[in-house]
């Protein structure tokens, strides 16, 4: 027996790769209510992060750098929920009316259908969109909203931590690899990438919602604040969010003036918006290297939406951004950010940074 040795063949590896990577799944799930106020407050930290060190360059004390960078933070926040607020219960106290007008136009359209012998009737039922469904849908989404804003405090206060752990992180690094691997390059490349992209992905959103709160303002829709805000945040979700986002604007638009006109000028609107910084803007500043591919954007939307519900479909695309830049700066696992990639690098890209690492001791 103390001769024996078992020896897993590529079929046991496969499996045993496969449950450690349905145990992790099943982890991510049991632990969203801690994991997702630590990844919110992981993106504030590198994004606030350029503000301390700017702070602490001119030499202002670190904690006085946290206290500014987290103030920052809370400032944006705070105006952000105020305006929101605002439109909201402006919203709500307009629903009823909404409701009634949309069941209205649902009746008139049910029978336009019918009198030319399509039995619409028969399928569609006036209830799907009364007032009191309507109203339970939006209070049901407002709830959700209020009870993940319950965790801010939670955030804010890793966030603190985040930063003020972020100065000595360096020197932690340099004594777990050694002196000879103390140069921390390849950390420090790939927190620059997940900064860049984290950076131009938020000012390329919140151009976008500006765009479209003042192209609402501009066309009359109602609450141009709330539909901006819905521009921005649903921009992080590429491919459907620009779609999701249209939704509500489309919708004010065939409640507000009726006719095909308006809601095709608001179409095109928002299509323009889209495709300007969705589609020009926003690749160039990313370039290629930072892009997913669609197929890879579309799955990881469905995984982290099951994983994390709606919040992880917001911070799907980032998440998996930032594994494909850790993959990209780590050799044995380059091939797997290849495939993750838009489109397949020229063969030079191939071979460089394999020999770029070598030279450098990364």
């Amino acid at each position: 027996m103390n001769g024996l040795r078992m020896e897993w063949g590529p079929g046991a590896r496969f499996l045993m790769v496969l449950a450690a990577a349905v145990v992790v799944v099943a982890g991510l799930r049991a632990a969203a209510p801690i994991l997702l106020p630590f990844f919110f407050a992981l993106f504030l930290a590198i994004l606030s992060l350029p503000i301390m060190i700017a702070l602490q360059r001119v030499k202002v004390p670190t904690p006085i750098a946290i206290l500014a960078s987290v103030l920052v933070n809370v400032a944006i926040v705070g105006v952000v929920v105020l305006l929101a607020s605002q439109s909201v219960a402006e919203f709500q106290a307009r629903l009823p009316a909404y409701g009634q007008r949309l069941q209205n136009l649902f009746n008139f359209w049910i029978e336009g259908l019918q009198e030319r012998g399509v039995p619409a009737g028969e399928y569609f039922s006036v209830e799907l969109i009364s007032p009191s469904a309507i109203a339970d849908f939006v209070g049901g989404a407002l709830t959700r909203a209020a009870a993940f804003l319950s965790t801010a405090f939670l955030v804010l206060l890793i966030l603190v931590f985040i930063l003020a752990e972020a100065s000595i992180f360096p020197d932690k690094f340099r004594a777990v690899l050694g002196k000879q691997d103390g140069d921390l390059g390849r950390f420090a490349k790939i927190g620059g990438e997940v900064l860049e992209y984290l950076a131009i992905k938020t000012l390329v959103s919140l151009a976008t919602g500006l765009s479209i709160g003042l192209f609402a303002w501009f066309m009359g829709l109602d609450f141009p604040i709330l539909l901006g805000l819905i521009g921005f945040v649903l921009n992080y979700v590429p491919t459907i969010g620009s779609i999701l986002a249209a939704i509500p604007a489309l919708l004010l638009a065939v409640l507000q003036f009726g006719g095909v006109g308006p809601l095709v000028a608001v179409a095109l609107g928002y299509l323009t918006i889209n495709i300007i910084f969705g589609n020009l803007i926003e690749p160039h500043l990313l370039g290629r290297r930072l892009g997913l591919s669609t197929l890879v954007v579309i799955l990881s939307l469905i995984f982290w939406a099951w994983v994390w519900g709606p919040v992880g479909a917001l911070l799907a695309v980032p998440l998996t951004m930032v594994v494909k830049i850790m993959l990209e700066n780590t050799e044995d696992l380059r091939w797997v950010a290849i495939l993750l990639d838009k489109e397949p690098p020229a063969p030079a890209a191939v071979a460089g940074p394999a020999s770029v690492d070598t030279d450098d001791g990364v």
